[in-house]
């Protein structure tokens, strides 16, 4: 079974190149491609039409109309040679229009490949920015805001009044008053006794009685 496997070979082994008796025909591909597109491209446009109908109208009318001696298309049998020649483009296009189909197909594929690939980026980018931006906002919540600031600045400067206001009010303090020292050198004067003290009388008129005028 061994050698059986070894004389057949295995699948994946490509078979030995064989001599040819005529050489490959081997176009570019691109250069081909390309002109096949612009005779397709063409071929659905209304000149090509319009060409075509008038190629058809002359076929028809010359070897109808024209000199039986000049005629190459017989009428009685149905315009063979025009029949056969619109049949062969038609065989030659339909390959052709499938070409430039396939071309077309080729490019979409890779216009949609790339549109995936930068869809795929713009989502990745998207969903960085949202995570940034979640930990943005997670962050700014333990930072102080304008408005706490500005809260804070205006408690700090009221208790600051408060206590400029406190330290320029005046202090009110009670003075004893202390003897001066010329009151302290005077002698102090005794009243006399009421008993010493001369009785004064009055008169009628109001005058002290005993006083001298």
């Amino acid at each position: 079974m061994a050698e059986t496997k070894t004389r057949i070979g295995a699948l994946d082994t490509p078979l030995e190149a064989r001599a040819r008796l005529l050489p490959r025909l081997t176009p570019n591909p691109d250069a081909f491609g390309k002109a096949t597109e612009k005779f397709a491209r063409f071929m659905g446009t209304p000149q090509f039409l319009m060409w075509m109908t008038v190629f058809c109208a002359l076929w028809l009318a010359w070897n109808t109309f024209g000199p039986e001696s000049l005629r190459f298309d017989s009428a009685a049998l149905g315009f063979t040679a025009l029949t056969l020649m619109l049949s062969l483009q038609a065989s030659y296009a339909a390959p052709l229009l499938l070409l430039a189909q396939n071309r077309q197909d080729d490019r979409d594929k890779v216009s949609l490949q790339q549109d995936r690939q930068r869809a795929e980026r713009n989502l990745a980018d998207t969903e960085y920015l949202t995570r940034e931006l979640a930990a943005l906002r997670i962050a700014l919540r333990e930072v102080a805001t304008r408005d706490f600031v500005r809260s804070e600045l205006r408690s700090v400067l009221e208790e600051l009044l408060e206590e400029d206001h406190e330290q320029q009010r005046p202090v009110r303090r009670v003075r004893k008053k202390k003897p001066s020292d010329t009151t302290m050198a005077l002698p102090r004067v005794t009243a006399p006794a009421p008993a010493d003290r001369p009785a004064h009388r009055r008169d009628a008129s109001g005058r002290v009685a005993g006083s001298e005028q």
